[in-house]
């Protein structure tokens, strides 16, 4: 097991659960329908990187190797893809604000979290039977 992966995980999991419960009983009302769809793909990713860390905590039973890179990939992407997102909104749809260079972060956590993914599927592909 890799505790840092399902101590993260899970949080984000947790985390996830409040901010989308935030997101349909709060924020509906004050955010515009597409501003609240950008707001719920933060959301989604979160959560599917929630499950992901959990994942690769158990898997790393199985293979510790990379698992380390693999775990810093995935947080650190959906740290900067969901999070940015949040701002984004947060600051679209409360303040009327724009802040284009966040949103370069936004894509970057993308990339990060493909490359944690590519980098768990060569993982997979190297163990030995």
């Amino acid at each position: 097991m890799y505790k840092p992966s399902l101590i993260i995980g899970i949080a984000f999991a947790l985390t996830a659960v409040i901010l989308g419960a935030f997101g349909a009983h709060y924020l509906k009302t004050i955010f515009t329908p597409e501003i609240l769809t950008s707001f719920e793909t933060g959301v989604k990713y979160q959560f599917y990187h929630a499950f992901a860390l959990i994942a690769l905590g158990i898997y790393a039973k199985f293979s510790a190797h990379s698992v380390k890179w693999i775990h810093i990939l995935l947080t650190a992407g959906t740290l900067l893809f969901s999070v940015s997102i949040y701002v984004l909104c947060y600051l679209k749809g409360t303040m009327q604000i724009g802040l284009g260079g966040l949103g370069i972060l936004t894509p970057i956590g993308g990339v990060l979290m493909i490359l944690g993914w590519a980098f768990w599927l060569m993982n997979v592909i190297k163990i030995e039977k």
